[in-house]
Order: C-alpha cells, then structure tokens, then sequence
C-alpha cells in the first residue's frame, strides 16, 4: 500500500494511477514529503524543489486575492511616535493590563478570553521618545492558517518595529514555541538577521554559485532546485553564511518575509516562587514581569529601548546652549546627519553647509561634518545653512 510520502511523490512527478494529488492540499502534501524523506545526495535536488514549492504555496496562501470578497475590517491603526511596539500572545496572559501599566490608555482587561476585539493604540515616552504600543487581539494555534482572524493580528505585528510576546509563567516554553511557529508560518523571522546572501538576476550566463565559507547545510545541486522551481536560470549567487535552504529561499520570498526583534514578556511572576523566577531569566530575550502589580516593568522598558535601537541627537541653536529637552529620535539605521535634517524639516537639505557635531561620532570636539555623517546615540549637532536672499 502506498505511503503519503509516495502518493506526493508521485503526484510531483506527474504520475498516473488511483493515488492522485487531489487527496491531500498541496501544502499538507509538501510537508509530510519534507518530513518523512531521508536527506542524502539521491533526494536532495527533489526535496530543494519541494521546499521552494511549499514555500511559494505558502506565500499564495497569505496573500490577499483581489478578487472575490473582502476579508473583513483589519486591525491596523494609524501610527504614531518613532517606533511601533506590538503584544502578540495568546487570551487571557495580560497583554492588556500590561498596556494600562505602561501607557496609562485603558485596554479593556477581564478574566475571561478574548476581552480585546481589536487593535488598542497607545503611547509611552521613554528617554524622549513617543514609541506607540499596540495592544492586539489575543491569537490561537493555528492562527497563521486564518483561525480566530489570526492572519489580520499578525499582519500587523509584521509592521511594527518590535513584538512583545506576552507569556504566561505557568507554562511559557510550550506557549513561546507554539506562537514562534505561528509568526515564522507568516513570514515574521524571530530574533534574525537577513541571511549573508547576495543574489543578482540576470538575462542570461547561467547560475554562477560562488561561497565564501564552507557550505555544511546546502549544496549547490539543491541550490540549482531551488532555483529550478522559482525558474531562474540565470543569476549570481554569492553566499557568505553557512546558509540552509530556508535561508536561501527567505532571500528569494524577500518580499514577504520581516525581520523583527523580539522580547518575551514573562507575566504573573507573582504567582511563582524565587527558584521558578531563576529560571525563568535562563530564557534568551525574556524579561520577567507582572503586569498586575508592576514588578520588574522597568527592565522591561530598557530591553525595549535596546531592542528598538534608537538614537538621541540633541539640537544646538548657534552661540546657545544645547537643548536637552527634546531630542531629535532618530532608528539606527537611518541617522546621518541627512536624516536628521530632514525629521526636522524638509527644505533644511536644500540650503545645508555643514554641521557643527559633538559626541562619540566624531574624532574631534566639535567637528565639522557633511551630510553623509553618522550620527551616535546623544550627539549634539549644530548644522548650518546657505542662506540666499
């Protein structure tokens, strides 16, 4: 009698008989095949193909159809401040208490499932910076796959700057591994960089593979696979990582997939004793909390500001003292000393000299700087204009 396995088999092969592909969706079909299949030199390139396939069903899953009927009232809120944090866990962990706690907006919280039905928006300023928080309805295993409007929920997650995992102490590795899962199905990379891979399309020259590093979880004939099923039959590819398939494929699904950090919010520490609470700290990327009474809620808020990485320039009017009130926030990866012009006003770049810059950026105290100059976090920055008259 044939196996899933064989009937997948077939069915990618384009064979004929009783066992016909209709049996199984598509997805269910590739994955048990992924799973069940031994990985040696004999099935690598077909297990490259079924890999990139899934992942090309997934994408077509997830996306919206243009057609047909509307998907219902999103969850998306208009954004403010410079960064957007947002609470992903499952019903009933605190996420909305802890809201309360830490922007003062009131997000409905009860002791039964489900209290918030949709996106609560607030606000907390931390070392000068409005950052927004997002409160987002509680999901469920299986939420990737559209249950309880899972898809909307982390739809949103996907666009804001960082998540907060909201977790339940009693129970937090299964709870952590299974909302993991949820948001690496939507495309959501946890904690990750974007793999070291260079990948450059062509018109034609074939598929030039070149790496830099000694390859232990990819080969180039499932590389060729891989790209035989996307139908690229010309590109450059150099990869500088010990790349896997998946990595391979992340660069080709560019498009769909988000990089975003990630902090576990270990709630109810209060009902816990000391030993459980050491523990918990073992956890990468956790911060122990309780929500109800505030505990540790300020460690919390320095591992959000690390996380985010964001920077303070301070503005300094010519022949005054700087202005330490109110810094210019700007996101580590666009904070030259252009960026800072321009979130102050857009015509600034137009009539730019130079700018006077203090701080940890530059050799000198001050130094004269152009605008492709780095900003540090607290510099003090002068710029100076040509102004026409």
């Amino acid at each position: 009698m044939a196996t899933t396995a064989d009937k997948v088999y077939q069915s990618d092969r384009g064979g004929n008989g009783e066992d016909t592909e209709d049996e199984f969706p598509p997805v269910v079909r590739s994955t048990e095949v992924i799973l069940t299949w031994q990985h040696n030199k004999a099935t690598s390139f077909h297990l490259g193909q079924l890999k990139a396939k899934l992942a090309k069903l997934k994408r077509e899953l997830l996306t919206p159809s243009s057609s047909g009927g509307g998907g219902g009232t999103g969850f998306d809120v208009a954004r403010t401040g410079v960064a957007s944090v947002g609470f992903i866990g499952f019903p009933s962990v605190g996420k909305s208490t802890l809201m309360s706690r830490l922007t003062g907006q009131h997000s409905e919280a009860a002791a039964y499932e489900f209290t918030t039905l949709t996106t609560v928006p607030g606000q907390v300023q931390y070392n000068g910076a409005n950052i927004q928080i997002l409160d987002l309805p509680g999901i469920i295993e299986g939420a990737k796959d559209g249950k309880g409007r899972g898809r909307q929920v982390i739809a949103v997650a996907k666009t804001c700057h960082l998540i907060f995992i909201v977790l339940d102490v009693n129970k937090p590795l299964t709870d952590k591994r299974v909302i993991e899962a949820e948001l690496e199905g939507f495309g959501i990379r946890v904690n990750k960089e974007p793999p070291n891979i260079v990948f450059r399309k062509k018109d034609k020259g074939g598929l030039a593979i070149t790496n830099t590093v000694p390859l232990t979880h990819i080969s180039h004939e499932e590389i060729k696979a891989v790209m035989s099923e996307y139908r690229i039959t010309s590109a450059d590819i150099a990869i500088r990582c010990d790349a896997t398939i998946d990595d391979l494929i992340d660069v080709l699904e560019a498009r769909s997939r988000s990089y975003i950090p990630v902090v576990y919010a270990l709630n109810k520490i209060d009902a816990i004793s000391i030993e459980e609470l050491d523990l918990l700290y073992r956890i990468p990327n956790a911060c122990p909390i309780s929500s109800e009474h505030g505990w540790n809620v300020d460690e919390l808020l320095e591992m959000m500001w690390e996380k985010l990485q964001l920077r303070r320039i301070y503005t300094k009017p010519k022949g005054k003292q700087p202005d330490y009130s109110a810094p210019v926030v700007l996101r580590k990866n666009a904070c030259t000393v252009e960026d800072f012009c321009n979130a102050i006003h857009k015509t600034i770049v137009e009539q730019f000299k130079q700018a006077i810059v203090y701080g940890r950026s530059v050799k000198h105290q001050p130094q004269r700087v152009g605008l492709g100059h780095e900003l540090a976090d607290e510099d003090i920055s002068e710029s100076q204009l040509c102004l026409l008259f």
